[in-house]
């Protein structure tokens, strides 16, 4: 067997598309491949699998970046590092960051729905797949270095739109990318893509107290005010908030359909919550929509503005910071804090967690962590109420 090792002895092979192979182990060979006598040649690595009795293959590459007295051990070291993947559990298929990310998307599009896999697809082409440096990384040979730059360039990047546009993104924004990221990783991590987290499992970890409890609270003088101040359409759009406690963009996403106006019910569909849920409408609010959706068809949306659009980020962010300014709110007042207002006023109503959490679309555990200190002062209240 021909010696792969020397450099002097490499130059003497003969050009062929077979590789020449140095033993490492029993079944677990090195390979060097020199196609033509003006190349610089590239190595390989090939396994035994004793299980079905096939031969693996793995390229490794021509560590033309190194000096050639370097290369051998360098190709031995990665062929040795495959090996260990293998043994391991691993599997043969040499898979990047961007196919991390592609599987990732097509499990949650199987077990999750198109919103969960769109939103998903639509942070890795902004934040991943967009550096093709790191996204064309094998999993098998990313480390802590590369994660740490994509982490520090996700930071430098500012706001892309809304009221905040330009602006230094917060903490729960960058969590929210992190999380997705690294739940691809930890997806083809649990398949057996990679045998190792260790180049993310620190790197991606949230930044704590990202998510810190929403302090500004609108009582209901101010949310009146607020609606006064508005523009026509936006004072309907806010006023729509003052009564359900939702996000402001599932009431925008809300079309006719949405609503059953025989059953007072109605249908949240596009939200951060995911599935459908259903609310029940007392008379009031069902008034509202009704008067909303005369003449609409199923398909249109129930409230837009005065363009007949439907309302975005951009334009209710705009006509609220409009309106909050001349209704004298306190500068961090956004459309969210109507949400945040209208769920403490649940609370303090005594609905419990449960029930609020439904309404609202969120986790019970969201609720008592955000709003836990309303609930243990009722709580309180009514320990008191025992007293004899």
């Amino acid at each position: 067997m021909p010696n792969i090792s020397k450099v002097s002895d490499r130059a003497k092979l003969k050009p062929r598309r077979e590789p020449y192979w140095a033993k490492i182990a029993k079944g677990c060979f090195v390979g060097f491949r020199k196609m033509t006598a003006g190349t610089s040649g590239t190595w390989a690595a090939r396994n035994l699998d004793e299980a079905s009795g096939k031969q693996q293959f793995k390229a490794l590459g021509d560590f033309t970046d190194l000096p050639d007295h370097q290369r051998y051990d360098a190709a031995s070291k990665a062929a040795q590092a495959w090996f260990e993947h293998l043994g391991k559990g691993g599997s043969n298929e040499a898979m990047t960051v961007a196919g991390a990310c592609k599987r990732y998307v097509q499990n949650l599009r199987e077990t999750k729905g198109d919103k969960a896999a769109d939103d998903a697809q639509a942070r890795f082409d902004r934040h991943v797949l967009n550096d093709q440096k790191l996204s064309g990384v094998e999993l098998t040979k990313l480390t802590p270095a590369h994660i740490d730059a994509w982490r520090k360039a996700l930071r430098a990047k500012p706001t892309p739109t809304g009221a905040n546009r330009g602006k230094q993104r917060s903490d729960s924004a960058i969590n929210r990318d992190m999380n997705t990221f690294r739940a691809s990783l930890n997806h083809a991590y649990k398949d057996g893509l990679t045998t190792s987290d260790f180049a993310w499992r620190g790197k991606l970890a949230p930044i704590k107290n990202a998510d810190k409890r929403r302090d500004v609270y609108l009582d209901r003088t101010q949310r009146k005010k607020l609606i006064e101040a508005a523009a026509p359409d936006m004072a309907d759009f806010l006023r729509a908030l003052c009564m359900l406690p939702l996000r402001p963009g599932a009431l925008a996403a809300l079309t006719v359909g949405n609503f059953d106006k025989r059953l007072s019910v109605l249908t949240i569909g596009k939200d951060k919550a995911g599935g459908d849920r259903k609310i029940s409408l007392p008379d009031s609010t069902a008034t509202f929509f009704t008067k909303h959706c005369k003449d609409k068809l199923p398909g249109a949306h129930i409230l837009t503005n005065s363009a007949g659009r439907p309302w975005g980020r951009d334009t209710w962010g705009y006509q609220f910071d409009k309106a909050a300014t001349l209704a004298e709110l306190p500068p961090k007042a956004t459309a969210y804090s109507i949400r945040h207002s209208t769920i403490t006023d649940l609370i303090h109503a005594g609905v419990d967690s449960m029930t609020v959490a439904q309404l609202a679309g969120t986790s019970v555990a969201m609720i008592e962590k955000h709003y836990g200190h309303l609930t243990r002062d009722h709580a309180r209240s009514a320990l008191a109420a025992l007293a004899l």
